[in-house]
């Protein structure tokens, strides 16, 4: 038989007070005198009473509870993102309610839903590579859940969002390559969808253009981020005629498959090619062939910076209409790590 779960009846009974008097003690309601809050506090934790969860969910309209959305948990990218989110909402009493889309933008909709039925104040999402269509987020407006989009946002205006300023850090790392005398710098982007695809394309052109090479379109080649996308991508800039001698690739994941790639083809890395990525992933130092260099776009900061903006919007007043009309825009630099 189960232990019976104390009540605050229970303890307004026990001290012949009524329960809102318990309720009010429990919460240092100014009204009630010193010595009853003590008494209250002092019985409770005799009974091990712990407050009704869905009592308070009733009484504040809150769940205290945040979803979180991200392609996939294990990667060292989105497990770092979310160690900062979690260390920001423990410090303000929220748990989190993790859903991964498996970078499927149907599995994205499915967990979104789900979501919605756990009823969380709130959401932050880092969108899946196939997602180019929004409705099943701006649907999520008419039950007042407020969204905080990171790393991987979307092409919205007026949207709350956390992201790493991708067009800059792709021309940093052409103008380091180009120090290294590279002059036939290729590019295997990521999907279309993907708004940082977009972005690294255009920091590729401009970074090209600026250092007064002819942009050769045949050096970008694209990968859906899979072992075999990454694969084609590689056999097609070294069948042909003028071969790459450095390579761009969209993160350390695919630079990995690229590596490998190049290294069962003979050529030789570091000598016949270098490469270059993004995300500077902690299992760097483990890789027998870590790109030459790698942007770090701070995942665990862009995670904390999220958490930050959500529950900064869920602590404002529902009638506050100067927040509703704000956003939340949170540009973070790309910092070159050399390995």
């Amino acid at each position: 038989m189960k232990d019976k779960i104390p009540t605050i009846k229970e303890i307004a009974e026990k001290l012949k007070v009524s329960v809102s008097t318990v309720s009010r003690a429990l919460h240092d309601h100014p009204r009630i005198g010193m010595k009853t809050k003590e008494a209250v506090k002092k019985l409770a934790k005799e009974l091990n009473f712990e407050p009704n969860p869905k009592a308070i969910f009733f009484k504040q309209k809150k769940s205290f509870v945040i979803g979180v959305v991200v392609p996939k948990v294990n990667e060292d990218f989105f497990s770092r993102a979310i160690t900062g989110m979690e260390t920001m909402a423990m410090d303000k009493g929220y748990t989190i309610l993790f859903g991964q889309s498996h970078d499927s933008f149907e599995k994205e909709k499915k967990v979104l839903e789900a979501m919605k039925k756990q009823r969380v104040d709130g959401l932050i999402i880092s969108l899946s590579k196939e997602t180019n269509k929004y409705d099943h987020l701006n649907e999520l407006n008419k039950y007042d859940i407020p969204i905080v989009y990171f790393d991987r946002v979307p092409k919205m205006k007026n949207v709350n969002k956390v992201y790493c300023n991708l067009s800059k850090a792709t021309e940093d790392l052409i103008d380091w390559l180009h120090k290294k005398g590279k002059r036939r710098i290729a590019l295997i982007n990521g999907p279309d969808e993907i708004i940082a695809s977009k972005e690294r394309l255009e920091g590729y052109i401009e970074g090209i253009s600026k250092k007064k090479i002819k942009v050769d379109m045949q050096l970008v080649e694209q990968t859906d981020l899979t072992e075999a996308g990454t694969y084609a991508a590689m056999g097609k800039l070294f069948t042909a005629k003028k071969q790459p001698d450095a390579v761009i690739t969209f993160n350390d994941y695919v630079h990995f498959d690229a590596a490998q790639w190049a290294f069962s083809h003979g050529i030789k890395i570091s000598e016949d090619v270098i490469f270059a990525s993004f995300a500077n992933i902690l299992l760097m130092k483990y890789a027998a062939f870590p790109p030459a260099v790698s942007i770090d776009q701070f995942p665990n900061q862009q995670g904390y910076e999220a958490m930050r903006a959500l529950l900064e919007i869920l602590d404002q007043p529902e009638d506050n209409e100067q927040t509703k009309k704000s956003f939340f825009d949170k540009e973070m630099p790309g910092v070159m790590v050399v390995h």
